[in-house]
Order: C-alpha cells, then sequence, then structure tokens
C-alpha cells in the first residue's frame, strides 16, 4: 500500500493480518465471520497465482506485475513469473533522481501507482522472478522497513542543497538497493537464450507506449489528458479523463473482450471487507453492519457523489490490485474479481470481489491496453492504433 495509514488500516481490519500490509498469517486457525455470498464466474482472465508483499509497501508494483503477466499471456501465450522487486529497484532510482534534482520538495515513499512500472520497464526493462527475486540469501519474505529507512535517508541528505554533495548518490543508492534486494544481473539465460532486461522486454512482446491509465473527474475536462493530482503521482503522470458511466464501460469491455487491468483504489471503507473479500458500498447507513455477510442494497453512485467523496478526501487511494474478472452473487449482482497481493490467506484465497457501486465510487483508476478500450473512447481520446 502507499502510505503509513495503510500499515494501520490492514491491522485494524483483521486480526488475521498479522503484519502490515499483507502477509503469509500465521493464526490461520481464526476463521472470518461467515459471509452468505456466493460468487460464480462470469468471466475470468488468465492470471498467475496469488503472491504475497510482505511487509513492503509496494502493491503497486505486485498488482502492476501481476497484469503484466496477464498480458505477455495474452500477448504471447506463455506464462512467465515477472521479478516485482526489479520494477521496486528501478522506481526508486527514478524517484531518488526526481527528489533530489528538486531539492526535497518532491515525493520520495515507498508508494507508487500502476503506471510507475511502465515508467520503469520503458527504461530498465524487466526480468523473470527466478533471475531476481529481492530475497537475498535466506530471506523468505519482503521486509522493507530498514531498506527505506536508509534510503531516505540517503536522498534527504543529497537532496540537501547545503551539504554540496553532489551527484554521489548515483552510487550510493544502488549500493544500498543490492544489500538489501541482491545484484541485478547484466545478462541472463532464459530458455537456452542470453537475455538482458532491454531485450527480455521485446522478448515478452510488452510495448510501454500500448498502456494507458483511464479516470472519470469533473475538476477537468473530459477527453483530455491531466496530471492527476494525489499524492502517490510522483512521476506526474497523465491521465485520460472520461465520464463516469464511460469509465465503468471501458472497464467493462476490456474484461468482456479478454483484457485485465490493474486497479487503484480506495480500500480504507469498512465496507472493504479484508477478512470477506467483499468490497461493498451500502446504500444505507445501517447496513454497513451486515452487508459483508448478507446482500444489501447498494448505493446508487453518480458523478457528483464521486467528485464530492474524492474533493473531501473521503475517497483516497491507498491500495492497488488486479482486475482478472468479472462474477455475479446469488442475486445477480455483478463485482469485479481482483486479485490481491495479501497471501492467499486473506479475502477468498487472495481474490476481492468489488461491487459496481463499489467501483463507481471508489475505483481512482485503471491501467489497461489501448486495444482494451472502446471503439467510442479510442476515438475521444485520440489513442487509436
Amino acid at each position: 500500500m502507499k502510505r503509513n495509514q495503510a500499515f494501520a488500516l490492514l491491522s485494524s481490519l483483521s486480526i488475521v493480518v498479522m503484519q502490515s500490509c499483507g502477509s503469509n498469517a500465521q493464526n490461520a486457525a481464526l476463521q472470518p465471520p461467515k459471509s452468505n455470498y456466493i460468487f460464480s464466474s462470469v468471466r475470468d482472465i488468465p492470471a498467475l497465482p496469488v503472491t504475497n508483499q510482505g511487509r513492503s509497501g509496494t502493491c503497486w508494483s505486485f498488482s502492476t506485475t501481476s497484469f503484466l503477466e496477464s498480458e505477455i499471456i495474452r500477448l504471447k501465450g506463455e506464462r512467465i513469473k515477472l521479478s516485482e522487486m526489479y520494477f521496486v529497484r528501478s522506481a526508486y532510482l527514478l524517484k531518488a533522481q526526481n527528489y533530489i534534482l528538486r531539492q526535497g520538495t518532491a515525493r520520495f515513499t515507498e508508494g507508487g501507482l500502476n503506471h510507475d512500472p511502465i515508467i520503469s520497464l520503458a527504461e530498465f526493462g524487466l526480468l523473470p522472478q527466478s533471475e531476481y527475486t529481492g530475497l537475498p540469501g535466506t530471506k523468505k519474505q519482503h521486509n522493507h522497513v530498514k531498506m527505506f529507512g536508509e534510503l531516505d535517508s540517503t536522498v534527504k541528505k543529497y537532496a540537501d542543497p547545503a551539504n554540496q554533495l553532489g551527484a554521489g548518490w548515483r552510487q550510493e543508492m544502488p549500493a544500498v538497493l543490492e544489500r538489501y534486494l541482491g545484484k541485478v544481473p547484466t545478462e541472463f539465460n532464459f530458455k537456452g537464450k542470453t537475455y538482458t532486461p532491454r531485450n527480455f522486454l521485446t522478448y515478452t512482446h510488452v510495448n510501454p507506449d500500448d498502456y494507458l491509465t483511464i479516470t472519470s473527474f469533473t475538476h477537468v475536462p473530459f477527453y483530455r489528458p491531466f496530471v492527476l493530482s494525489i499524492p502517490a503521482n510522483w512521476s506526474y503522470e497523465r491521465f485520460y479523463n472520461l465520464p463516469l458511466d464511460e469509465f465503468i464501460a471501458n472497464i467493462d469491455h476490456a474484461i468482456d473482450t479478454g483484457f485485465s487491468l490493474a486497479l487503484d483504489l480506495d480500500a480504507s471503507e469498512p465496507t472493504f471487507g479484508v477478512e470477506q473479500g467483499i468490497g461493498v458500498l451500502p446504500e444505507k447507513e445501517e447496513y454497513g453492519k451486515v452487508i459483508l455477510t448478507d446482500i444489501r442494497p447498494e448505493k446508487k453512485v453518480t458523478q457528483e457523489m464521486r467528485q464530492q467523496a474524492f474533493e473531501q478526501f473521503n475517497t483516497t487511494d491507498d491500495h492497488l490490485m488486479h482486475i482478472v474478472g468479472k462474477a455475479k452473487d446469488q442475486n445477480g449482482n455483478v463485482y469485479y474479481t481482483c486479485k490481491n497481493s495479501w497471501g492467499t490467506q486473506n479475502g477468498r484465497q487472495g481474490f476481492m470481489y468489488l461491487s459496481v457501486p463499489y467501483m463507481k465510487m471508489k475505483g481512482i483508476s485503471v491501467l489497461l491496453h489501448k486495444d482494451g478500450l472502446t471503439d467510442s473512447a479510442k476515438r475521444k481520446l485520440n489513442f487509436g492504433n
């Protein structure tokens, strides 16, 4: 997750979540409250198994890495487990440069957004998990507490003009990352051939220019790209703005035509039920007590409601997941099937089901391949072939 509040959020949500921001919980004997929701699949997009980000604020990398793995399946028909930590390492180098050259006035945190790995792979390529786990030595689980502390103190030291330290960070930052995440291979063997991270990107058929992020807000014009002003957008990346109904229609179209999406959302709602694996938006306040276990009517979300929640900071971007399909409950209500990165002991074997009202109100943005857009959106956004 992207902020310190996210660590507190998960601790308070469930006693099952024993470590901040997801983990392989040791207390598996504690069962979540029974939920009467029964989901049946409507559409499933191929994806690799659920992973666990451990004690690292890197859901942005895990969600987009999973998304890219599904893209490689779609584009190449090959299942390749990619390295989340190579994207994390690459993003830290880019964030450090941005922070230091802006003399400490930019953002330097563990967090990020779905487009960060796209930016990173365009610059540094990508690696399979087998070549770069980010777990050197005997480490079994990601824990970035100490590493981030060192990285943070390093960039702050170099960002202070009074220190006159020059560009020494270009050697010091990679050294810290190597100590905690391991050494990056300059070349490696994959299926009998030698690759670098850059030409391995070519092998996967992933083209970073083919991806965009769509969203829906009224404080900027529709159908134009703009820099979304949220804390995690350290790279000042542009988003494409659509009316709410078209935003949802493009998510549906992508899934229905075989494209998955990487999602940024607000997971701080009390009805984002980690234990039950459900995210819903109750129509009435009193439904909030039971809606995670029993189906109740949900809000009819409008564009105005969504905007107001965003501008009042009731909607915040604090988690990212991978949308891998759609499902229905026993009453016919539609949900988005989301692969999470908190291990298989959270949610429903690691998956969350988000209702359409929840997505309309709390889904900040989605990253997708341009071919997943509707023809209408391609024309209006000038994002054709």
